[in-house]
């Protein structure tokens, strides 16, 4: 499954009107055993030209390393902070100070996201969530953000009943007193409806009534088309489906100007025995289809042309989320960077070409401990048996002389000789795959094609014990390694003597 991804995304936007260009971003989840550091996150997302995230709080740190990015943030309000802001003016307005103001310009937040299915998850708060959203963007208005900042409260398609034929589709009347105030307030100020569009739980959920091909975007025979009898719109993809349904809701209490943005959608990879399609290739396919989908500014049926931005659930497979096995396994990269799948996106635009180059890197990550660092740059200079004579003092890659700088080469080199293979940019945990180049001036990593346009291939990288046990004496002379190294240093030594 630890196959390569390169997951350029294209910076668009999207007008409050709904006819700009769509963009695709990602959600961030944190439900992890080893969460990345805020700078692994930002240069995964750098790294894979993601600008477009969202997240499910408002992390201080994580908004601090996303500063001077450009990517645009949307933060959000957590369900169990509902309830005070909800009733308390005072309250939103410290929240939009502390989490929004406080990053801004730097960090370009430009949504807020009011809970997360109040509805269908928290409906006892179901009352205050129009006061919250109020109360939210009174506080942007004050702060002169509420041109820049749009807010609103992502739904659960469940809420939308009767959703097939998409033109009969209309929401729980049971909240039509949350519903009309939330929609009156989106079209007021310019915002859009948030939905939560899964296909994969349609599909699960239909005992058979729907089949994948329709779920996961394939090419359908025109016979095999979903017409409404009313409008006598095909549907070729539930997607489409959902949104129009959503679309029609809204009609129904006769509002009809109001853009969708789909805040999560995405397919799982793996599942238990229940799950049996949740698999690599299923979750490929889905999200591959998705991104050409969204990109191509199709639109719907009924809103052909009309934009649908998309965030994918979601950019980490999030291994503490407790339910099905498939929960685990939304994510397009593993926790330590590496890709879970490649996307198919031929034809979507050089933008989301797959890497021709195969050009992944292993660095240390920034906020390891020390220790640990040292002592896996220890193991990847000694019986890891990499060349890390450039880290030599006076040599080309000794500057930055620090350990995590260190480590980072030397662990990529590693990487490279053993050819990416699984579990090869680990170091206990201290190190991750990124798809940016490390090299820096005339310091050129292992797998880089840099700027002297070389490849260090893998056979240049099992230097003889000779050489590795010579480097080993040197390096520990400049004190960098701890005193196991030196008896390894002697062994090796006594060996060839």
């Amino acid at each position: 499954m630890a196959l390569l991804l390169l997951f350029f995304m294209l910076p668009l936007s999207i007008s409050a009107s709904g006819s700009g260009d769509a963009f695709i971003g990602v959600n961030i989840g944190v439900d992890i055993t080893d969460v990345p550091g805020p700078t692994e996150i930002v240069a995964l997302l750098k790294a894979q030209g993601i600008q477009h995230v969202r997240l499910y709080d408002a992390d201080r740190d994580l908004l601090r390393a996303l500063a001077k990015t450009g990517i645009r943030v949307t933060v959000s309000v957590p369900n169990d902070q509902l309830l005070g802001i909800g009733q308390s003016n005072a309250t939103a307005a410290n929240w939009v100070n502390r989490n929004v103001i406080a990053h801004i310009p730097a960090t370009n937040i430009t949504a807020i996201c009011v809970g997360s299915e109040v509805l269908t998850t928290l409906p006892n708060a179901a009352p205050i969530l129009v006061s919250a959203i109020n109360f939210i963007h009174s506080a942007l208005v004050a702060a002169n953000l509420d041109q820049q900042i749009k807010v609103s409260s992502p739904h659960s398609s469940s809420i939308i009943l009767d959703s097939f034929p998409p033109s009969q589709a209309f929401f729980n009347r049971t909240w039509n007193s949350v519903m009309v105030p939330m929609l009156k307030f989106l079209q007021s100020t310019g915002s859009y409806l948030m939905l939560n569009v899964y296909p994969y739980y349609d599909y699960q959920q239909a005992n058979d009534a729907i089949p994948l091909d329709y779920a996961l975007f394939r090419p359908l025979p025109p016979n095999k088309e979903a017409v409404d009898s009313n409008t006598l719109l095909h549907y070729t993809n539930v997607f489409d489906a959902v949104v129009d349904a959503a679309y029609f809701a809204m009609s129904d209490l006769n509002f009809t100007d109001i853009p969708i943005v789909v805040t999560e959608s995405g397919w799982p990879s793996k599942g238990d025995s229940s799950e049996p399609d949740a698999t690599v290739d299923n979750a490929n396919t889905y999200n591959s289809n998705l991104i050409r989908h969204v990109l191509n500014n199709t639109g719907t049926p009924k809103h052909p042309g009309i934009a649908v931005s998309t965030y994918i659930y979601e950019l980490y497979n999030e291994d503490l989320r407790s339910g099905p096995f498939s929960e685990k396994n939304w994510g397009l990269f593993y926790a330590n960077g590496e890709p879970v799948y490649t996307l198919h996106l031929t034809g979507a635009g050089t933008i989301f070409a797959n890497d021709t180059t195969n050009q992944t890197f292993c660095v240390a990550k920034s906020n390891a401990d020390s220790k640990m660092l040292q002592a896996a740059l220890d193991w990847a200079c000694g019986p890891g048996k990499v060349d890390c004579s450039p880290l030599l003092q006076g040599q080309t890659c000794y500057q930055p002389d620090n350990v995590v700088s260190h480590s980072t080469y030397a662990f990529n080199a590693y990487y490279q000789k053993m050819d990416k293979s699984p579990g090869s940019c680990d170091f206990k945990g201290v190190a991750s795959i990124t798809t940016t180049d490390p090299s820096h001036g005339s310091c050129i990593f292992p797998g880089s094609h840099g700027r002297k346009g070389t490849r260090i291939n893998g056979t240049s990288l099992a230097p003889s014990n000779s050489t590795s046990s010579g480097y080993l004496l040197q390096y520990y002379s400049n004190g960098g390694f701890f005193t196991s190294s030196l008896g390894l240093v002697v062994l090796l030594l006594c060996a060839f003597m």
